[in-house]
């Protein structure tokens, strides 16, 4: 019997009734219900079954149990999770720009892009770009 490694999870099935995750987080079922109320984790909703937490969702708590724990309020910990959530999207934005750019063959950090005064883009050398920001910051 071949044994199941944790890539083979998937982070996002619903699997967890409240009394589960919240157990899983360390948490008490009603400071879960609280979170949901507030909008820091949103669980799934099974047909006729009520809410369905996934182990993301279970991460999720935890990270905000030790927000939490640190002292810091829930609207704290609510613009902490929205930051991290753009940093995220951010990085996977930028890892796929990285990839497009090797696909199309530019090494990276050998062109640069700007924008002329009537928003045309221009395409240049690096050097033209350090030269250009040399001149506008005195470096």
């Amino acid at each position: 019997m071949a044994a199941f490694l944790p890539q083979q999870f998937d982070l996002d099935a619903p699997l967890f009734t409240v009394t589960t995750a919240a157990r899983l987080a360390d948490m008490h079922p009603q400071t879960l219900r609280g979170y949901d109320r507030l909008g820091l984790v949103v669980p799934s909703r099974a047909k006729g079954r009520g809410r369905r937490y996934t182990l993301r969702d279970v991460g999720r708590l935890r990270h905000i149990q030790a927000l939490s724990g640190e002292g810091i309020n829930l609207e704290g910990i609510r613009r902490i999770l929205a930051l991290e959530a753009q940093v995220e999207q951010l990085q996977d934005q930028a890892t796929r720009l990285l990839a497009l750019l090797q696909r199309v063959d530019v090494p990276v950090g050998v062109r640069t892009f700007t924008a002329g005064p009537t928003g045309q883009v221009r395409m240049g050398r690096h050097a033209t770009l350090s030269r250009n920001l040399a001149l506008t910051t005195g470096a």
